[in-house]
């Protein structure tokens, strides 16, 4: 362990690091890490942005993979998340936020207070789900900053909720509404989950890895998220969706969509794709939501196309698609 990353079995925190906590626009610290490659002329910084109850620790091996890649790595745990504060003290297991703009915020001074002065150019985005969604909600703004990005799986529909979303919306709009905001609609169960109950990866080995971080250090650990969280999404959502924003995105990317999303329906990372001018789909066969912790048939797709498309070579990453 060190002062602010922790180890657990079968995950020790990635070597040549520093890592601390920068003070976001509320004052709120907010934990961070960035990971130098062996690489004497590294090929630049990615800046990594974890999912929904995702900490710096799920992606250490992911980050010793883009380090021999030549690249540094550059994360942060989201407010509300991970090793950085929660929003409601007296419930630190409730996923919750106030606003998207929150999260905008956080991942500028990010860029301004660590990446520009402490990493190295040319700097890159890597975003999971909802760090996808971010990503891509803050898009318009970073074509000045961000050479290319990858978003694995954008958190740009949502699936198997046993309700239809315009319902799920409507309730988690009026629970804001009277002041119920901070409300969940499910059950906390995630850390006792069983692997065949999963529905995010196909990989038992990895899957145990994750679940054994959140049982040794609970506290990086989130239960579902509260009303006010789901309200935020789905706005969120509907406004990246529309030809509008997008048409707005300069920044090239790299879509990554797993065909067996459980989470995120593929057909809407399929109607992004269509939308999306500055977009590229790959899409790999039979992954479920969470590419890079999955079985290593699906990961190293990923990982090549990430390799081709991030330092910005001509390789097409449409080559690592398998049918």
């Amino acid at each position: 362990m060190t002062d602010v990353l922790f180890e657990s079995p079968g995950n020790p925190v990635p070597p040549n690091h520093f890592a601390g906590y920068f003070t976001s626009f509320d004052g709120m610290k907010l934990r961070y890490a960035v990971f130098r490659s062996g690489s004497q002329v590294p090929s630049g910084t990615i800046v990594l942005l974890p999912g929904r109850n995702e900490s710096i620790e799920k992606y250490f091996e992911t980050i010793r993979d883009l380090n021999a890649m030549g690249l540094w790595v550059a994360a942060m745990d989201w407010r509300g998340q991970g090793g950085s504060p929660r929003l409601l003290k007296d419930s630190p297991r409730r996923g919750h936020i106030r606003r998207l703009r929150d999260y905008e915020r956080d991942l500028d001074l990010f860029l301004e207070q660590i990446v520009l002065p402490d990493a190295k150019l040319p700097f890159f985005i890597l975003g999971h789900s909802m760090g996808a969604l971010i990503a891509l909600k803050a898009a318009p703004r970073l074509a000045n900053r961000i050479e290319r990005m990858v978003l694995v799986s954008p958190f740009v529909g949502a699936a198997g909720l046993g309700i239809p979303n315009w319902l799920l919306k409507l309730l988690a709009n009026a629970a804001t509404l009277f002041g119920f905001g901070w409300i969940q609609f499910s059950r906390d169960t995630l850390l006792n989950r069983p692997f065949k109950d999963n529905t995010i990866t196909s990989d038992p080995a990895r899957f145990a890895r994750n679940q054994a971080i959140a049982q040794t250090h609970p506290q990086l650990g989130l239960g579902p998220p509260t009303a006010r969280w789901i309200s935020v999404m789905i706005d969120a959502i509907e406004d990246v969706m529309t030809m509008d924003h997008l048409r707005k995105v300069e920044v090239p990317c790299l879509v990554i969509a797993p065909s067996n999303d459980q989470i995120v329906p593929y057909q809407r990372l399929e109607e992004l794709s269509r939308k999306f001018r500055a977009g590229k789909l790959l899409t790999i066969p039979g992954s479920q939501h969470e590419v890079l912790q999955e079985r290593d048939i699906f990961r190293q797709q990923a990982l090549a196309a990430i390799d081709a498309f991030i330092p910005g070579s001509d390789a097409d990453p449409g080559q690592y698609s398998s049918e």
